[in-house]
């Protein structure tokens, strides 16, 4: 081949091709929640729809009113969407509508747009927007559960109840009756979301399912979720075994918000360390403090706040765990 006939592009280093860009990257996070939240819909009835309506606009508004005092249009990428779904899968399905829609404006005027806009926030917006429900108005995010319209192991719909039935829940405040829990229909029920609980966090089945693509896309680095949800396992699989914790380990796994948060919180692109070794430290830090809030804190819950913390030392896991450049 003559040298001179080839026809070469030269450009900046590094020479990186890839088809994906934040929008496809969020649509396809869109596009995956949306199973979870049909099954939100199956469980607890439309209250799980307008809810999660309600977190959209409310987060679409906010990203708008940002866009227009920057005149920078960001609105179109999808981040603020699914801030918006987050936001209202980590409300109770008995909450007024209002609710979600207050966290989402929070989440992006206050969590998000202060440092730069996406890319630059160091926390979870979605997150930090719970964070303030659960501070502002507790009694509904706390009171506002409501059973699922089918219970197990009928098919039958009836009408939605209220109920203070968390799994987690009756572990924390009710210990004696938490054995009931650990048995295999109380864990089949937890595994498919047949449970009181939040709009979105139920079902471990759904979150998983939804959850797959976007690992085999690598949208979700497989290492958070796995180190996430082992460590929590074996730390609860312990203290189980020493009377600690009522709960098994298995229930303490598909309970509560683990799911949620391990595949579509932990595991967010600007919140998370960047290297390997960075987000297996940050997985096993999200583990054991959701475990020690969980058994040794007021709230019977503890996967938001885990997550919220090290999101702050998230920097700092980087810098301590930066590879050595070529060569040296």
């Amino acid at each position: 081949m003559n040298p001179s006939t080839v026809k070469l592009k030269v450009s900046v280093a590094p020479h990186i091709r890839s088809v994906d860009n934040i929008s496809r990257i969020m649509y396809s996070v869109i596009a995956a929640l949306m199973l979870p939240l049909v099954g939100a819909i199956y469980f607890y009835g439309w209250c799980a729809l307008w809810l999660t309506l309600s977190g959209i606009v409310g987060a679409v508004l906010a990203e708008l009113i940002v866009n227009l005092i920057q005149r920078k249009f960001t609105i179109t990428d999808g981040s603020a969407i699914i801030t918006g779904m987050l936001v209202a899968f980590n409300v109770p399905p008995g909450a007024p509508w209002w609710l979600p829609f207050a966290g989402s404006i929070f989440a992006i005027l206050v969590a998000k747009a202060p440092f730069g806009g996406l890319g630059y926030n160091i926390l979870n917006p979605a997150l930090a927007g719970r964070a303030f429900l659960m501070a502002s108005w507790p009694n509904f995010m706390t009171k506002g559960w409501l059973a699922p319209i089918r219970p197990a192991g009928s098919t039958v719909s009836g009408v939605a109840t209220i109920t203070t039935a968390t799994p987690l829940g009756v572990a924390k405040l009710q210990p004696k009756l938490a054995s009931m829990l650990n048995t295999p229909a109380a864990l089949k029920a937890m595994f498919i979301g047949n449970v009181g609980g939040v709009v979105g966090e139920t079902s471990a089945l759904l979150i998983l399912v939804a959850a797959l693509p976007l690992m085999f896309k690598k949208y979700i680095d497989w290492r958070i979720p796995v180190f996430y949800i082992g460590t929590v396992f074996a730390l609860t699989g312990i203290l189980y075994e020493l009377g600690v914790t009522p709960l098994s380990p298995f229930a303490h796994v598909l309970a509560g918000g683990l799911f949620l948060g391990a595949f579509f919180m932990a595991t967010d692109m600007v919140t998370s360390p960047v290297t390997r070794k960075g987000k297996i430290i940050f997985a096993i830090g999200c583990g054991i403090i959701t475990v020690a809030i969980r058994i040794w804190g007021g709230y019977p819950e503890g996967v938001s706040y885990s997550i919220l913390l090290m999101n702050i030392v998230t920097p700092l896991i980087d810098r301590k765990v930066r590879p050595r450049r070529f060569g040296t």
